[in-house]
């Protein structure tokens, strides 16, 4: 897609976000909206080539709109100034690891996955997960490739050690966390060049082995 046309696009939406502005100018979102439509498509089908469960995944079930939800929040602009998806088997609904693409100007490019404030029942599976199994996930953050990409486990944590488990564990600081992601952010003259059809799978595959798993922690 054409990102340098987009970013445009976008820093002048943040600087006239209102209602009025984006009218004016709809048909201008209406044909990137498409372009990025196609390149998360082109994204979805590398991805589905390695991990068949989301080969029935539709690109729109994947995107976010660019509409804010105001009702809750002290910032009223209306609009978002980034376009993003995420991609995990139930889409952008799915509460279930996935992977997370964000394209926009002013830092806000990145590539993260994992899994954001789960749930109960899945933060009790995930801390567990890695009480048994934390060589797994100290091999999978310190492999090469992974590293290439993401520096290392991202997230809110609690300030104290969460019930059940002592203050000495050897992953104490893993299992503080509230949410199990990782980050790779891009800077925005990069990602005004990038082959973002390549680049994003690329990525994206490195991160696998940690989305699998927290998936096999929270699946069982």
């Amino acid at each position: 897609m054409n990102q340098s046309a987009l970013f445009d696009f976008l820093t002048e939406l943040t600087r006239h976000n209102e209602r009025e502005w984006f009218q004016a100018r709809k048909s201008a979102y209406d044909q990137l909206r498409r372009e990025f439509e196609v390149l998360v498509g082109q994204i979805l089908a590398a991805l589905a080539a390695e991990e068949p469960a989301l080969a029935t995944l539709e690109p729109k079930k994947c995107i976010f709109r660019i509409y804010r939800d105001v009702r809750f929040s002290k910032r009223k602009e209306p609009y978002k100034t980034h376009f993003s998806a995420y991609f995990a088997v139930g889409g952008k609904q799915s509460v279930g690891p996935g992977y997370y693409f964000q394209l926009g100007p002013a830092g806000q490019t990145l590539l993260a996955g994992g899994i954001y404030q789960p749930e109960k029942e899945q933060l009790a599976r995930i801390r567990q997960e890695i009480d048994y199994n934390g060589p797994a996930l100290h091999a999978i953050l310190e492999n090469p490739g992974f590293r290439q990409f993401y520096s290392g486990l991202e997230g809110e944590k609690l300030k104290r050690p969460p019930a059940g488990y002592a203050p000495d564990h050897a992953d104490i600081e893993w299992l503080k966390h509230k949410s199990f992601v990782v980050s790779h952010h891009v800077p925005d003259a990069t990602a005004r060049q990038l082959n973002l059809a390549e680049y994003v799978p690329a990525a994206f595959r490195a991160l696998r082995p940690f989305a699998d798993f927290l998936r096999d922690a929270v699946e069982g």
